[in-house]
C-alpha cells in the first residue's frame, strides 16, 4: 500500500537512510585520515555501515514466523487487455471457470500478489479474478501518464466484461476501495446488472489525507509541502528508488511497514512481504498516484449506490481510519459494516482467516441465490 501517509514516512526514512550511510562513511573516513583518533570512532563507523546493509535482519529473526507465510505465486491463467492509453493490463484467474465471479482490486503500492491468503482461501468455492493497476506489477504503464482513480475506474469496467454473463462482486482494498467508488458514479448502470454487490475494505470517501492520522495537520502541510514532494519525487525517481532499498536494507521501512499497516501481531513474512512488495514500483509512479488521490472526492455518490455493500475496516487502522468505513456503511443504503479486531490497514493480511470468512459469507449471499 502506498496511501498519503506511507509517502511522508518513507520520505523520512529515506532521510534517515542516507543520513546512516552517509555517516558511517564520513565517520570511517575521518579516522582514516587521522582527524578521528580514538579507536571507537572505528567501531561506531563500522556499526553505522553495517546497520546501513544489515539492519532488517535482526527485525525480522526476533519476529515470529507463520505457519502460511505469503508468497508472489501468480496463476498460469492469464489475459492481458489493451488499453486505448496504451497500458496494458494483467488479469489472473483462480478457480473454475463456471463459478461466480469475485473480482479483486489491489490498493497502491502493491500488486495482486498482495492477495496471496484470499486467493487461496476463496478460489475453491469463487472465480477469483485479480488485476494488476497499470504501472504496478505486470501491467504496463499508460503513455499519456494518466493515473487518475476516473482511469482505474474504466480499467475496472475492462475487467468486469472478462467475467462473462454471471454478475459479479467487485472488492476493492485502500485506493481499490477509492477506485470502486469512482467506479459506481462512472458506471451506475452497472450495478444490478453487472454487478450484485461491492466490498470496500479499508477505504475512505474523499481525499485520504482527511481521514488519516494527524489530518488536519497533513491537510495544511499538503500544498506548501507534500504536493512539491511529490512532484520532486517524480523528477528524482531513479534515486528514491535506490533509497527505497537502503531503506528496507537497514530496516526503517520494515518499521514504517508495520506503523501504518499493522497492529505488531503480524508474522515475520507477513511483515517482510509487505514491506517487499511497497518497494517494487517506480517512485514516480507513486507520487503521481497520490496526487491522484488528492483529488478524490465521492462522497456525494454514497447514497447513489444501489447494489447490497459490505464495509471492512481495520479497527486501529491509522491510513484510513474507521471513521470513513463508518460513514460509508451509513450514507450506502444497503451497507453493513464489519471490523476486524485486532487489526490495521493490512488486516486482510494480518486477519486473513477472518477477513475471508468475512468475504465469504457476504459474497456466498449476493451470488448464490
Amino acid at each position: 500500500m502506498f496511501m498519503p501517509l506511507d509517502f511522508l514516512l518513507r520520505s523520512l526514512a529515506g532521510l534517515f537512510s542516507l543520513a546512516l550511510i552517509g555517516g558511517g562513511a564520513y565517520i570511517l573516513r575521518q579516522w582514516y585520515v587521522g582527524e578521528l583518533m580514538s579507536d571507537r570512532w572505528l567501531y561506531l563507523g563500522i556499526g553505522l555501515s553495517l546497520w546501513s546493509f544489515l539492519g532488517f535482519l535482526p527485525l525480522l529473526l526476533f519476529r515470529r514466523s507463520g505457519r502460511d507465510e505469503p508468497k508472489p505465486f501468480r496463476s498460469s491463467q492469464t489475459k492481458r487487455i489493451v488499453r486505448p492509453d496504451g497500458s496494458e493490463i494483467q488479469v489472473e484467474f483462480y478457480g473454475s471457470e463456471y463459478a461466480p465471479p469475485l473480482i479483486l482490486t489491489h490498493g497502491w503500492g502493491p500488486d495482486s500478489t498482495v492477495w496471496y491468503y484470499a486467493k487461496k482461501q476463496l478460489a475453491e468455492q469463487f472465480r477469483v479474478i485479480v488485476w494488476d493497476l497499470p504501472g504496478l506489477g505486470k501491467s504496463k504503464k499508460p503513455k499519456n501518464r494518466d493515473y487518475s482513480l476516473e482511469k482505474y475506474a474504466r480499467d475496472l469496467d475492462a475487467v468486469l466484461s472478462l467475467a462473462g454473463d454471471q454478475p459479479a462482486v467487485l472488492l476493492g482494498h485502500s485506493m481499490g476501495a477509492m477506485i470502486l467508488l469512482t467506479f459506481c458514479r462512472l458506471f451506475p448502470e452497472r450495478l444490478d446488472n453487472r454487478v450484485a454487490g461491492l466490498i470496500l475494505v479499508d477505504g475512505t470517501h474523499t481525499n485520504p489525507l482527511r481521514t488519516t492520522i494527524l489530518s488536519r495537520l497533513l491537510l495544511a502541510l499538503q500544498k506548501p509541502l507534500l504536493e512539491p514532494l511529490l512532484y520532486l519525487a517524480i523528477a528524482l525517481s531513479p534515486l528514491l528508488h535506490l533509497t527505497s532499498w537502503l531503506s528496507y536494507l537497514n530496516g526503517s521501512t520494515l518499521v514504517t511497514t508495520e506503523i501504518s499497516g499493522f497492529t505488531g501481531r503480524e508474522t515475520r513474512g507477513q511483515l517482510n512481504f509487505s514491506s517487499l512488495i511497497g518497494i517494487k514500483a517506480r517512485p514516480g509512479i507513486l507520487a503521481r498516484g497520490v496526487l491522484a488521490m488528492f483529488r478524490f472526492e465521492e462522497t456525494s455518490t454514497l447514497p447513489n449506490i444501489s447494489v447490497p455493500t459490505l464495509v471492512i475496516v481495520g479497527q486501529s487502522d491509522i491510513a484510513t481510519r474507521p471513521i470513513a468505513s463508518d460513514r460509508m456503511s451509513r450514507e450506502i443504503p444497503r451497507a453493513e459494516l464489519k471490523i476486524l479486531s485486532p487489526g490495521g490497514h493490512m488486516a486482510l493480511m494480518e486477519r486473513n482467516p477472518q477477513f475471508a470468512e468475512i468475504v465469504r459469507a457476504f459474497t456466498a449471499s449476493r451470488l448464490f441465490q
